[in-house]
Order: C-alpha cells, then sequence, then structure tokens
C-alpha cells in the first residue's frame, strides 16, 4: 500500500482536530491532582506494571509483529504510532464501568500523558527505525521527532498542566463539568472521524480489507498484553482490569494529531489510526460490560471502604 491516496482533509480541519485534542486533555485533567502522582510514588507496583505494558511491551510487540507477518510500510508505522501513544482518556470511564481500580487509572492516564511527552516521538521513530520493512520509509517521510515533542507538549502537557490548575481553583466547576465534557469529547471526536471518514469514503471502502483486522488484531494484543502482564505480577483482580482498559485504550486522537501535522500524505498510517480511534471504543465498553457483571473477589482492596470514597471523591 505504499503510495496510497492521501486522505482529503484540509488545514482547517486539522486545527479543529489539535484544539479538540487540547480540550479533551483539557477535561479530563479538571480532576486530577499532585496527589495522584504521590500516589504512585507511595504505591507504585500496579501503575508500573501498567506503564511498562503501555511504553515498553506494546510498542516492542507491535514493532515485531509488524516485522514478522511483513505489513506493509504505511499500515506498519500507523500501528507503531498508535502503541506509542499514551493511554486514552476514555480507559477511566470504562474502568469505572468495570469495577476496576479507579484511582490506578486516573493515576496512568495522567503519568502515561506526562511521559507521552518524550516516550511518543522516541518509540516511534526508534520502532519505526528497528523494523527493516518500515525504516526507508520512515527516513523517507523525515520525521524530526524534536518536532513531534513541541507538538505532544502543546496539545498534551499544556492542557493538562492549565486543566489541573483550573480543577485546583475552581472545585465547583469540574463537579459541574467533567461528566458532560467527557461526553462532548467523545461526540465531537467521533464526529470528527465519521466526517474524514465521509470524504474519504472511497478509499475507506477498497482498503477496508487491508487495515480491519490489523486493528482489531492490534488492540486484541494491547488488551492481552494488559491483562497479561497483570496477571503474571499477580496484581489484585480490580487493578487487572484497570492496567487492562489503560493499555487496550489508546490515546489515538494524538496520533491524528500527529500525523495530519506531520504526515498528511500517508493514507496507511491515517487509516489505521483513525480506525483505532473508533474501534477501542467498542471493545473497551464491551469488555467493562462483561466485567461489570462479573463482581470482585470478596477480598479485593478495591472494595475496601477508605479505597471505594477515595474513588468516589
Amino acid at each position: 500500500m505504499n503510495g496510497a491516496p492521501a486522505l482529503d482533509f484540509d488545514p482547517a480541519s486539522m486545527l479543529l482536530l489539535n484544539i479538540i485534542m487540547a480540550c479533551m486533555m483539557f477535561g479530563v485533567s479538571l480532576s486530577l491532582r499532585l496527589e495522584d502522582f504521590r500516589r504512585i510514588a507511595r504505591a507504585p507496583v500496579t501503575p508500573v506494571v501498567g506503564l511498562v505494558a503501555q511504553f515498553l511491551l506494546l510498542p516492542a510487540a507491535t514493532c515485531l509483529v509488524t516485522w514478522w507477518l511483513h505489513i506493509d510500510a504505511e499500515l506498519a508505522l500507523g500501528m507503531i504510532l498508535v502503541s506509542a501513544c499514551p493511554g486514552g482518556s476514555f480507559s477511566n470511564v470504562m474502568t469505572w464501568l468495570a469495577r476496576g481500580n479507579l484511582a490506578v487509572s486516573v493515576s496512568m492516564t495522567a503519568v502515561s500523558s506526562l511521559a507521552a511527552t518524550i516516550m511518543t516521538p522516541l518509540n516511534f521513530a526508534l520502532y519505526g527505525w528497528l523494523n527493516p520493512h518500515t525504516r526507508a520509509y520512515l527516513t523517507e517521510i523525515s520525521l524530526e521527532p524534536g518536532s513531534v515533542l513541541w507538538l505532544v507538549l502543546l496539545v498534551l502537557a499544556l492542557p493538562m498542566a492549565v486543566g489541573m490548575i483550573t480543577g485546583r481553583r475552581f472545585p465547583g466547576l469540574v463537579e459541574r463539568s467533567e461528566k458532560p465534557l467527557r461526553v462532548i469529547s467523545l461526540l465531537v471526536f467521533l464526529g470528527f472521524v465519521a466526517i474524514a471518514f465521509s470524504r474519504n469514503v472511497d478509499l475507506f471502502l477498497a482498503q477496508f480489507h487491508s487495515f480491519f483486522w490489523l486493528v482489531v488484531g492490534h488492540n486484541l494484543l494491547a488488551l492481552l498484553l494488559g491483562y497479561g502482564m497483570a496477571r503474571l505480577c499477580r496484581l489484585a483482580e480490580s487493578d487487572r482490569r484497570a492496567v487492562t482498559l489503560e493499555v487496550g485504550i489508546q490515546n489515538s486522537g494524538l496520533g491524528l494529531v500527529i500525523l495530519f501535522t506531520f504526515f498528511p500524505n500517508a493514507g496507511g498510517m491515517l487509516l489505521i489510526t483513525a480506525f483505532w480511534g473508533v474501534w477501542h471504543l467498542v471493545s473497551g465498553l464491551t469488555l467493562s460490560q462483561y466485567w461489570a457483571r462479573r463482581p470482585l473477589p470478596a477480598d479485593d482492596p478495591a472494595l475496601a471502604p477508605a479505597t471505594i470514597k477515595e474513588q468516589l471523591s
């Protein structure tokens, strides 16, 4: 699929996507506190397990799978980019629905979003170069990690900092706006993806067979890595659910921002990333509803009164 047709996407839409991404990060960060980061410092095992799966295992496994299966360079790079992104903000909602440990999920989202300012461009460049099938194409599109770093700082780190400051100064605003912002952000993002697909329906249908099963399989790999790592480390069931959803729900919106800003002609990469943005919501909600019907073990730490109070506060 090298040389695939580029998506029809204008500069105004690119600006809108950047604004959407920043607003989503701002909304999620309203409820974040420095205590979320201190929680990891006090009890780092569970979040660290998840972050290892997120930033080390998933990108490495993606690189190996795309290499082993000789996946086309554009499609493979799209998968590598998604695997290099941090956890998506909707993983927190899905963890809550799944009876998972919400404190772990929030902590991982916050730390992974900060770590992404370095890890996302680093992992994308590293694993794109390590895969011999994507190395030449990566060189051809002239990746500049420094430029990607600045973009990630602007759409993730800066809105997060502003959101945390705003949430601390105006706690009433958080209570009134957090849930509406999450719903509105999700609807706007899905609407944006739907419009992008509708304007490129011919390309979408022509390449559907190429990327559909890649995205489904890649997302399943992410979920399995998260759960497998959590189970291997003997985490509590509520922690396993949180880690699984955090690793399986990627911030594909960030991937789209990077692609539309730096690689607007990479149609294969864009199709992979955009479809990820839809599919991981389907798989994540399906898994969370399955877990919602399976009560936690009676001795799970998440059922302790203090923990429940902390998660609801």
